[in-house]
């Protein structure tokens, strides 16, 4: 249907579009925001259910934003913005939906007596923690209404703006498991700046742990994803590597580049564009695969533990992390909580 009721905040917003977005009260801009669309909804559910069947170590997430301004150009999520009726490029980075209700809902739904108090996640789908969360402060009442339920919580961002949280998170953190983990994919200034225009710099996400480590947490870095003939060259991974330990990170996941549809095409254009020396290695790895060539993914594997142990960070830390947090997910459910105060690789030819 054609929402015909959109309001605008200035003359330069856009037309009424076609939209295939339920719940949709406004679509707006603002010169604080310059390029992005904002599409405000009332959502009628909070949480997402994870198939049993997916190999994640968490059944439930939250994702108060769909589309991401940080404009990764490898982003796995970009697909899911066609069953809006809109594109998995350009539209992705741009047209913003947020669910401005989102804390409201999840404050009801955490509250029955049926909620089991798992373990969410926030940030598995777009960052809830990219620039919209400072228009809109969602991240306070969704923190607040699950640690308040005895629900622990997880948290995966490239975000900067984790910083304003970390107080509250800190008091949470006192009654519920609470896990951060900071994306940190790119260590090339230049570089960054073309695949990820969007996020704060590498240096102001490394700062991000620090200061996140300096609250007490265990925070996790996610070197993800290697980019073949762009991330992957020893010296990188090195200084990568130094990076994280000499912030304090406890533990590193990585993994290769990943290219789902939707983020494929609009990768590989983006390699086609910026990087044309490297578009037929690219599409000998992903043209017909999401994953990239096993060889690669071992010998990357085994490159990156060498790393890994040599700085302190031995991947192995991670085995006990699942009956860690079922053991957490238990303690959660004793109490209800008061109310909180606000290589050599393979060569490309």
């Amino acid at each position: 249907m054609r929402w015909s009721g959109q309001k605008i905040d200035d003359a330069s917003a856009a037309e009424p579009a076609l939209l295939a977005i339920s719940g949709l009260v406004r679509t707006t801009r603002t010169p604080e925001f310059a390029g992005l669309t904002f599409h405000e909804v009332v959502a009628k559910s909070a949480l997402n259910r994870v198939p049993d069947a997916s190999p994640m170590p968490f059944r439930w997430t939250i994702n108060p934003y769909r589309g991401c301004s940080h404009q990764c150009v490898y982003c796995f999520a970009r697909q899911t913005h066609t069953y809006l009726d809109l594109d998995a490029g350009d539209d992705f980075d741009r047209q913003v939906v947020v669910k401005v209700n989102v804390a409201d809902v999840l404050r009801a739904e955490v509250g029955r007596r049926s909620w089991r108090h798992d373990l969410v996640a926030l940030g598995t789908n777009t960052d809830p923690y990219q620039r919209a969360e400072g228009r809109y402060e969602l991240m306070p009442g969704i923190i607040r209404a699950l640690g308040e339920s005895g629900t622990p919580l997880s948290i995966l961002t490239k975000g900067t703006l984790l910083r304003r949280d970390l107080p509250l998170l800190r008091q949470v953190a006192e009654h519920v498991p609470v896990d951060i983990a900071m994306s940190i994919a790119v260590f090339d200034d230049e570089l960054q700046k073309s695949v990820e225009p969007g996020t704060p710099s590498t240096a102001a996400r490394l700062a991000t742990v620090r200061a996140a480590v300096e609250q007490g947490f265990r925070v996790t870095v996610f070197l993800m994803p290697i980019m073949p003939w762009l991330t992957d060259q020893p010296e990188h991974l090195e200084r990568a590597v130094a990076a994280i330990a000499e912030a304090g990170a406890a533990r590193v996941v990585f993994g290769a580049l990943h290219l789902r549809p939707g983020a494929r095409e609009w990768f590989l254009d983006w390699i086609a564009r910026e990087h044309p020396e490297l578009e037929r290695g690219y599409r000998s790895f992903y043209e017909r695969s999401s994953s990239a060539p096993a060889a690669y993914r071992r010998q990357l594997s085994a490159r990156m533990r060498t790393l890994l142990r040599r700085h302190g960070l031995d991947p192995r830390d991670d085995e006990d992390q699942p009956e860690m947090r079922r053991a957490a997910r238990v303690a959660s459910r004793a109490h209800q909580l008061p109310s909180l105060e606000p290589t050599p690789l393979p060569t490309l030819f």
